[in-house]
């Protein structure tokens, strides 16, 4: 695959009408961009004016056996009766294939934003996440990728070490920053725990509020912690978050049982994704959407921040993890 296609720059409306033709689907609206830096995902109306929603995936960067095992869990869980929208079975796949792109169509199902300061919201999802954890112990990923330290800050650091936006009069401190995070992490990370599937990227902005939680877009999806899909929904004083993750995982545990010894993997599962995300936008520079969304990539002073922002995360690391308040 030639670097214009990993950057989707012959990505044309034409390509994707075509696409979408080849598949017995006649767009009569146009296309509307939806927000997405991975991949490229767009709504239409079809001649009947039923809505869909196709998403062309970012080659390089899954295979079809790993897209396949985020379907077939998607699947599983509408199986199940759990709101994750799932992909559209067309001609006998839900994966399909045109000129070297591959792509997967799906309802188009709106809601309203998720609110993280509702705490019956809050109770809601960690009912169903209780529930997707339950489907997704049943068996494990193949093919994706089990979360580690390698993929998540091994990988990254020399991402980061190569990068061009790096100012070279902050590379040193900023390098040796990161590997005093890095060795932090290490300290303070275990494997002591039973791998299942997850959504892998369970945040505020991937769920959706219809009369209850829908939860969308399992393209990060791999095995991993349970903590995993639970931490990125606390936020606040440590005070705050210690009523959320009550409440959290009262509801989590009517369907799923939790082992509180994960609750130790939330600060070094925030430090590595500080790290990840971070090289993952140096390594999608060259895709011209990035320069354009995260401009202050190239700003010295947005260094200088996360240099601090990496050494504030090391003393998190340092301090007691957060617990389950006492019952009487």
């Amino acid at each position: 695959m030639n670097n214009s296609a990993f950057n989707f720059q012959v990505l044309s409306p034409d390509l994707i009408l075509d696409a979408l033709e080849d598949l017995g689907l006649i767009v009569d609206s146009g296309l509307t961009a939806l927000n997405s830096y991975e991949n490229r995902v767009y709504q239409f109306l079809d001649e009947q004016r039923k809505r869909y929603v196709v998403k062309f995936y970012r080659p390089e960067r899954w295979g079809a056996l790993q897209i396949n095992e985020e379907h077939k869990f998607s699947y599983d869980l509408s199986a199940s009766d759990i709101p994750a929208v799932a992909p559209l079975n067309i001609q006998g796949n839900t994966l399909h294939h045109y000129q070297g792109y591959m792509f997967t169509v799906f309802p188009s199902i709106g809601g309203r934003q998720y609110e993280m300061d509702n705490m019956d919201q809050l109770e809601w999802v960690g009912r169903f996440l209780g529930r997707i954890h339950q489907v997704g112990s049943e068996n494990l990923f193949i093919e994706r990728p089990t979360i580690s330290i390698d993929e998540y800050l091994t990988e990254p650091r020399t991402v980061l070490a190569n990068s061009e936006l790096l100012p070279v009069n902050q590379k040193d401190a900023f390098l040796r920053v990161t590997d005093s995070l890095i060795s932090t992490v290490k300290e303070y990370w275990h494997t002591d725990w039973q791998p299942l599937r997850l959504h892998g990227d369970c945040h505020p902005g991937n769920i959706l509020w219809r009369d209850g939680p829908l939860f969308v877009d399992l393209d990060d999806a791999r095995n991993g912690p349970a903590v995993q899909d639970l931490w990125m929904l606390l936020h606040g004083e440590r005070s705050e978050q210690l009523i959320q993750l009550d409440i959290l995982l009262e509801a989590y545990g009517e369907f799923s049982d939790f082992d509180t010894k994960q609750l130790a993997l939330i600060e070094p599962l925030r430090a590595m994704r500080m790290v990840y995300y971070l090289a993952w936008i140096t390594r999608r520079w060259q895709d011209p959407a990035f320069p354009r969304s995260f401009p202050w990539m190239k700003d010295e002073d947005f260094w200088l921040k996360q240099s601090a922002a990496f050494s504030e995360q090391i003393k998190n690391l340092q301090a007691p993890p957060l617990q389950l308040m006492p019952m009487y």
